[in-house]
């Protein structure tokens, strides 16, 4: 119900695998079965690998691995370190503020254990640059 909820609220979801692996201590059989996997769950041309990191072979199989001609590779260039439960919410949000330029792809995560930074780091994320005239939009 919500996976529903989320793609008919317009947001676009992607793929990052099943079990969270890092590509680049993976091998390329395992991740890319693991991208297989999750598709059954995921239906989407859409996949971000886990960490930012994936071997070359393994990102000429994802197109295959999801089963989708169209599949794309989405990295991020920002990262607001929100799992990171050594810093401050002022530091979390700071990681986000100093370094977004336009057309940034800003990482969040929504877990449990991101929840206490992203409950602050998000939202004024949001409201620092929707008031220097950014837009947001799905991918």
């Amino acid at each position: 119900e919500i996976y529903k909820q989320i793609v008919d609220e317009g947001h676009n979801t992607g793929n990052h695998t099943h079990h969270h692996l890092n590509g680049w201590k993976t091998n390329t059989a395992a991740y890319l079965e693991d991208v297989a996997n999750a598709t059954t769950y995921i239906p989407s041309n859409l996949f971000r690998p886990p960490y930012g990191r994936i071997k070359q072979l393994q990102a000429k199989g994802i197109s295959e691995a999801m089963k989708n001609k169209s599949a794309k590779i989405i990295m991020w260039d920002v990262l607001s370190g929100d799992f990171d439960e050594s810093i401050s919410k002022e530091k979390c949000l700071s990681n986000v503020i100093d370094k977004t330029t336009n057309g940034s792809i800003v990482v969040f995560h929504d877990s449990e254990k991101a929840l206490p930074l992203l409950k602050h780091a998000l939202p004024a994320t949001l409201e620092f640059y929707t008031k220097k005239g950014f837009d947001f939009r799905a991918i």
